[in-house]
């Protein structure tokens, strides 16, 4: 298995070469306390954790598992520890407020920690992840003695929490949520009913559970109007915080997955379990999305970290194997034949890996900020803003989610095939990765629901191509600026022409589907990944940008090489993997009826 770096030079150089995270701090009501040396602290801090902690248990965890006995889940060897010194390092309130013991801080260091911890160990990092979601929902919907209850302990880690969404008979479709919610005369509900899917469901790391459950009143209407969103703690909670009886929630057994095996995933029986109502009655999906938009983008990070883990894998050992002799000539001539990184096909594989770890890195980066001023406009009460900043990331996250888990998992494919059939063993740790990112494809929404939010939702019903033209109108000013730099002129040529095409190909969808309906779902996948890779030029135009202006100028001399590397990184980017856009571009405007005419009786291996 791969021991993990934290590739700290790269994330300095997003932070405050190419995004400017400085700046942006400054605009924040709580980012005067994120100066240089209180971030740098945190990033060394989480990169030593991560290091030393987390990397040693990614291949043991997976090896063993998490055990299920009589409704008790254990977690794998050394969890337990290393979970009590994320507590007692204090990583999870980084980003909460401080009146229930956090540090306050901007959320983009929170989920910049969470890439780090995710590349690590994705495993564990799915037990304390989960809990970002529940104490964001319970602080923008919840009561204020909902709040005191349960903010403190979750801050501090010594709790955790969860998402019930699933249920045996429908998973995104919410709409057919069968679980009850029994109003008591005490102002509490009894909840009834079995969740499945639910990541940290039932763990030995935390004394509680605080489990958002979505449930139905005995008078709600039909459909995902009539879903309201309950805490249901695993333990009862007093007036005073301290744990009460045990509430009827149980675990009825964890699933058997492909990967990220260190992670138990539950079913949860909800017997007349007691429940408390969060926000206003059937409207718990408007709520949940508060919770969902989180766990995306953390999704989101989960491509990068796959594809980061992946490159430090396959790269020494691209050095180090010899096979054949390159066809440019001799590289090793001493030794027997060349290592394998001479040969221009391994080449291709760990700079498409590169490519998309860096290249997503920045995107995932930039919509930190974005979710930083989103949480900045609740604290001050701007409504208006808030919802302008959420609109905004709304427009990124299916991309984020969507693209960049289908790119995580290609890179880790690559990371086994250029251990050739080495790649294929236990003992390597190559194939783990790509067990543990497969999931990433499907869980909070797969990639087809991602592709269906972002053209028929986000881009189409909400805003009539709008989100598009004043996306492209940002890319096609950043091109003007850089249209008269001999270097950076290819770059804007490129974007330029892409920007075009991208609203062409939204307006040709929207008239077709006025005739065809089932264009905007046949055509989705296809859109979704032609924006993917639109936005990730757009990002890598900007880190050339950013590093050949700091050659040119002569500053940096002493990190030229890192520089260099981004320009070829970029250019290869753009020679390579941006051309994928048109075989994208030519499918998603052909007609639906490839997909819909054959007869569904005719879906037959039985002739």
């Amino acid at each position: 298995m791969p021991a993990y770096k934290a590739p700290l030079h790269d994330i300095r150089f997003l932070m405050n070469e190419v995004l400017d995270y400085p700046a942006h701090y400054q605009t924040l009501s709580n980012g005067e306390a994120a100066d240089a040396d209180t971030v740098d602290m945190i990033l060394e801090g989480a990169a030593d954790f991560c290091e030393n902690i987390l990397s040693p248990l990614n291949q043991s965890g997976d090896e063993e598992g998490c055990t299920f006995d009589n409704g008790e889940v254990k977690t794998p060897k050394g969890f337990k520890d290393a979970y009590d010194q994320f507590v007692q390092g204090g990583w999870q309130g980084l980003s909460f407020p401080e009146e229930f013991g956090g540090q306050n801080l901007p959320q983009s260091l929170n989920l910049i920690k969470s890439e780090m911890m995710g590349t690590a160990n994705w495993s564990f990092q799915m037990y304390p992840g989960l809990s970002i979601g529940c104490m964001n929902t319970i602080l923008q919907f919840g009561t204020d003695e909902q709040k005191n209850l349960y903010m403190p302990n979750l801050v501090a880690g010594t709790w955790s929490g969860t998402m019930c969404l699933t249920e045996p008979q429908c998973g995104t479709d919410l709409g057919q949520v069968k679980t009850k919610a029994e109003p008591n005369a005490d102002g509490t509900y009894n909840i009834s009913g079995t969740k499945i899917f639910i990541s940290a469901g039932e763990q030995d790391l935390t004394e509680n559970i605080i489990h958002i459950v979505l449930a139905r009143l005995p008078d709600a209407p039909a459909g995902t109007k009539g879903i309201s969103l309950f805490i249901v703690p695993k333990f009862l909670v007093n007036a005073d915080s301290s744990l009460g009886e045990r509430n009827p929630v149980t675990c009825g057994s964890i699933e058997h997955k492909m990967g990220i095996r260190a992670s138990a995933t539950a079913v949860l029986n909800f017997d007349n379990a007691v429940g408390y109502l969060i926000g206003e009655p059937n409207k718990g999906l408007h709520a949940m999305f508060t919770f969902m938009n989180t766990a995306r983008i953390g999704t989101a990070i989960q491509g990068i970290a796959h594809a980061e883990l992946s490159f430090q894998g396959a790269l020494p050992y691209a050095k180090e194997r010899m096979s054949m002799r390159a066809l440019s000539g001799k590289k090793d001539p001493e030794k027997v034949a060349d290592a394998i990184i001479h040969h221009a096909d391994v080449r291709r594989m760990l700079l498409t890996q590169k490519a998309i770890a860096e290249g997503g890195r920045s995107m995932i980066y930039y919509a930190a900020q974005i979710a930083d001023k989103m949480a900045d406009a609740l604290e001050r009460g701007d409504t208006a803003a808030f919802e302008a900043h959420d609109d905004h990331l709304g427009f990124y996250t299916p991309i984020l989610k969507g693209f960049l888990t289908e790119l995580g998992l290609e890179a880790a494919n690559h990371g086994m095939q250029v251990y050739g059939g080495h790649g294929y063993i236990k003992e390597w740790g190559m194939e783990q990765i790509a067990r543990d990112a497969r999931i990433a494809t499907l869980y909070e929404g797969t990639t087809g629901v991602q592709a269906l939010d972002l053209i028929g939702r986000k881009v189409l019903l909400t805003s009539k191509g709008k989100v598009i033209r004043d996306y492209t109108a940002e890319i096609l000013k950043f091109c003007g600026q850089h249209a008269r730099n001999k270097y950076m002129r290819r770059f804007a040529w490129d974007l330029t022409k892409l920007c075009a095409q991208w609203n062409a190909l939204t307006v040709r969808i929207m008239l077709a589907a006025r005739k065809d309906r089932d264009i905007v779902s046949s055509a989705s996948v296809d859109f979704l990944m032609f924006s993917g890779y639109v936005m990730m030029a757009y990002f890598w135009a900007q880190q050339a940008a950013v590093a050949s202006a700091k050659l040119a100028s002569g500053e940096g001399q002493e990190t030229a090489e890192f520089y260099k590397a981004k320009i070829k990184v970029a250019d290869f980017y753009f020679e390579r993997m941006l051309p994928r856009t048109q075989g994208h571009a030519e499918a998603m405007v052909n007609p639906s009826k490839t997909m819909t005419s054959l007869a569904t009786e005719h879906f037959s291996f039985d002739y």
